[in-house]
């Protein structure tokens, strides 16, 4: 998508919030006229997440380490085998993230992943790509979908609240061109809220986020299907 940039490294403060409907109207309320809701509106966002054969990078994650890391496949609808796709990995460490991704086509892109056949691309974000996939061996694991409105600072456009809403997943069909359906994860009014700064977030956030006692939680969508559906399955 255009908000953000195709090839891209980003670093940032991300915190998360599980809000009930009333809680996310007031919220909404509040921040409208700090926040803007960007040009695409509501949209569906597609992933599929690639871990080892023994689920080590969700485990890892899952047990709140210094450092995490993960890598998976995302697009902005639902795409076919010439549409662009990012393959991004992701990193935290001491509550800073770093994500560095890259855009291919999908077929490109499963190519790669599956069948070791590099595309055209050479860019410092895609050897750091390449040695982590070389390192970890990632087989494709999870696909997970989520319908999200992202919003952006009206006078400090690097302040983003993203919101998800409806998140669904598939352990079978796992293709980004296959279909966004799957099992729920929460209940229909339930909303994943993030919030995403450089640094610190301003004054004025933090204070609607006190006074409508909303407070930060660990919520992880893979981390939470893992527990809830892989591990009861006997997957692992």
């Amino acid at each position: 998508m255009a908000a953000e940039k195709a090839n891209a490294v980003f670093q940032r403060v991300e915190k998360k919030y599980l809000l009930t409907e009333q809680k996310y109207k007031d919220f909404c309320d509040r921040i409208s006229p700090y926040m803007e809701i960007d040009q695409y509106g509501k949209h569906t966002i597609c992933n599929i997440y690639y871990d080892t054969d023994t689920y080590w990078l969700i485990r890892n994650s899952i047990e709140k380490p210094k450092y995490k890391e993960k890598i998976r496949l995302r697009s902005y609808g639902v795409p076919n085998e010439s549409s662009k796709v990012f393959l991004e990995i992701k990193k935290k460490s001491k509550g800073i993230v770093y994500k560095r991704r890259i855009q291919l086509t999908l077929k490109e892109a499963e190519n790669y992943l599956e069948r070791g056949i590099k595309p055209g691309e050479d860019s410092q974000i895609f050897r750091e790509i390449d040695y982590f996939v070389k390192f970890y061996h990632p087989e494709k694991k999870l696909y997970l979908a989520y319908d999200r409105i992202a919003m952006f600072g009206k006078e400090d456009p690097e302040i983003r609240l993203t919101v998800d809403q409806n998140i669904r997943s598939r352990q079978y069909d796992l293709s980004l061109s296959k279909g966004d359906y799957g099992d729920k994860l929460m209940e229909e009014n339930a909303y994943l809220l993030e919030i995403k700064v450089a640094n610190a977030f301003p004054m004025w956030l933090a204070t609607i986020l006190s006074e409508l006692e909303i407070y930060p939680s660990s919520f992880s969508k893979y981390g939470n299907i893992y527990k809830k559906s892989i591990i009861k399955e006997g997957v692992v």
